[in-house]
């Protein structure tokens, strides 16, 4: 059996399920051991607005991104990317790509409608029978993921999770944010590794964890 939570490592909080880290992805993944599934939302490089602790400047995306990338192909089996419209190229070929449906989005997409889908790049074999998730796009999902302005629905990462891991595997999100891969992970028997590099998304994500109430419900249809 694994260790848990993993040595080497100073952790934030931790419980029986979930660790998070707070620091720079780039230093502590060197750390880690393997895991069974990243996924993960990273910073798009468009000028979000986040705290002082990472500069969302575009600036040399493709040079930030792909170094972590490749370390965390090293590191899992299965990868999964929630990469938004604009960065899709700067990533390598994907083995293949899931869709989350969103109809209704109030977003703007870059031809003058609304994005209505996006994609989640797929790295790694695993059985996925449905790579079509119909998830009403909610505008604010803030009562979930406190002040982060850039959170995904805690519903369509709770679909990732049990299609990507079995029960009891862990998981890794290196650009945790406000936690919405633990508090999925969690709540399905599966283990979570988080790093952050703002704090006060660390302390978001922990108390989202630690307020967790576990839900059985399948949510793999």
């Amino acid at each position: 059996m694994r260790q848990w939570p993993p040595a080497g490592v100073k952790w934030y909080y931790s419980d029986e399920w979930v660790a998070i880290a707070h620091g720079d992805c780039r230093e502590i993944l060197p750390s880690l051991p393997k895991v069974d599934l990243v996924l993960t939302d990273p910073p798009y490089g468009v000028g979000y607005k986040y705290e002082d602790s990472y500069n969302d400047a575009h600036g040399d995306y493709a040079g930030f991104i792909l170094p972590v990338f490749n370390r965390l192909r090293d590191i899992a089996g299965l990868v999964l990317i929630t990469t938004g419209m604009y960065n899709l190229w700067l990533y390598p070929q994907a083995d293949w790509v899931l869709c989350w449906a969103k109809p209704g989005s109030t977003r703007r997409n870059g031809l003058g409608g609304f994005n209505e889908w996006e994609p989640v790049l797929v790295y790694g074999k695993r059985r996925i029978y449905n790579d079509f998730k119909l998830l009403p796009d909610v505008a604010n999902h803030s009562k979930d993921s406190g002040v982060h302005p850039c959170p995904k629905p805690l519903n369509l990462y709770t679909w990732l999770v049990s299609v990507g891991a079995d029960p009891c595997a862990t998981v890794l999100d290196p650009f945790l944010g406000s936690g919405t891969t633990a508090v999925a992970a969690k709540k399905l028997n599966r283990h979570c590794i988080g790093i952050e590099i703002e704090e006060k998304y660390c302390e978001i994500a922990a108390n989202r964890c630690r307020q967790q109430v576990f839900d059985f419900t399948d949510t793999t249809s």
